[in-house]
């Protein structure tokens, strides 16, 4: 390795680097393989493969750096660094990679399938040797991924016929789980950090009521998909989640880019589960509310969270670069207009499609030029990680 660049000195560092290379590649490519322009991979094919690398390739990344960093503070206890934690880098990396080569189907499988597990025994002893029991949560959690996983692998090799849906709606569930969770812990602690005299706090009550019609929300999605009882939950999900964040909210948030990220990504998984309702209800498309949910939700909190935590743990001072910002602003402005514009103008629904597409890949190639440097170089305040 080049003497002074540390790419794996914690798990932050090589992740958070590939959610960005994903995010900036994954849309285009995407964009390609819909237009026409380029064959899509037959292993997944075209929508399958979109799918699946938001989930399972972007989200992941952006999971992995998260826990492997978070649960060293959490519990005391080091997560894989160096060799270790470079080659369970290798392995998502050739998960992405193994589709577009002519491999057998079975070989790609096994790769992308080996990824979760191996996390999940990266993360398994500084969770379950941590104080905090709770925190135990994350090994069931990260394991049913791999079983969302597994569902998606059985249809591409033509084992199964419909189980790909399934599991696209359950790893995209747990995601919003893990979502929840975190939130949970980290929304309150940086509002309260950032802004003096703020008191945002959790209301126990809210918090089981969050978990609770999130996890029967997924159970009827599944069983009952697009029904009545789907725009109950919905209905109730977002009403909870608009008490919840009303419990964090400080109005001064919006003099700190670095914070209302946060709370506009969290808007959008509001939104998103509104239109859910409305979809159920045969009231709004499916697809308006799965994007908010994904692009708006998922992808404005996660950028906002790596370039946080990225900053945080390379010892430099909270506070976004200008072009960041940008970004932050430009995310959101995509999930608008592959969200609410096509409900004002359907009749150029390609056109938001490609716009919305192109702004998410603008937004993570700025997030790659200001964060690769941050990413492989030693904390500047000269301390390990």
């Amino acid at each position: 390795m080049t003497p002074g660049l540390v790419p794996f000195a914690l798990g932050f560092r090589p992740f958070f680097l590939c959610a960005g290379a994903a995010g900036t590649l994954l849309l285009p490519l995407w964009l390609a393989f819909w237009s026409g322009a380029l064959q899509p991979t037959p292993y997944y094919g075209g929508i399958g493969w979109h799918s699946h690398e938001m989930l399972f390739g972007y989200s992941t990344a952006v999971l992995a750096g998260f826990l492997l960093t978070a649960v060293r503070n959490w519990t005391g206890i080091d997560t894989i660094t160096g060799k270790p934690l470079a080659a369970l880098a290798g392995v998502w990396l050739a998960g992405r990679i193994m589709p577009f080569l002519p491999v057998p189907g079975a070989l790609i499988a096994l790769v992308d399938l080996a990824f979760v597990p191996l996390l999940v025994l990266a993360l398994s002893k500084p969770l379950w040797q941590g104080s905090n029991k709770v925190n135990r949560f994350f090994i069931p959690l990260l394991g049913s991924m791999a079983i969302a996983n597994l569902l998606l692998h059985l249809q591409a090799l033509g084992i199964t016929e419909t189980t790909a849906s399934s599991g696209v709606a359950l790893m995209r569930n747990l995601v919003l789980l893990i979502i929840l969770l975190v939130t949970g812990r980290i929304m309150p602690f940086f509002t309260e950090r950032a802004i003096m005299g703020s008191t945002p706090k959790n209301r126990e009550m809210v918090e089981r009521l969050s978990f609770g019609s999130l996890l029967a929300l997924a159970v009827v999605e599944l069983l009952l998909p697009g029904s009545w009882a789907v725009g109950l939950l919905a209905t109730a999900f977002t009403l909870i989640q608009m008490a919840r964040m009303a419990g964090w909210y400080d109005k001064r948030i919006w003099g700190l880019p670095i914070l209302w990220v946060l709370y506009t990504g969290y808007f959008w998984l509001i939104l998103g589960y509104g239109l859910l309702a409305l979809s159920a209800f045969g009231l709004t498309a499916p697809n308006l509310a799965l994007h908010a949910i994904t692009v708006g939700g998922i992808g404005v909190l996660t950028l906002g969270m790596m370039a946080r935590v990225a900053l945080g743990h390379s010892g430099r001072p909270l506070q976004t670069a200008p072009i960041i910002n940008v970004a932050f602003i430009l995310l959101n402005l995509a999930a608008a207009i592959r969200v609410l514009a096509p409900i004002a103008a359907p009749q150029m629904y390609l056109t938001w499609i490609h716009l919305s597409g192109g702004i998410w890949a603008l937004c993570f190639l700025l997030f790659c030029a200001v964060y690769i440097p941050i990413l492989i170089k030693p904390r500047s305040d000269g301390m390990p990680g």
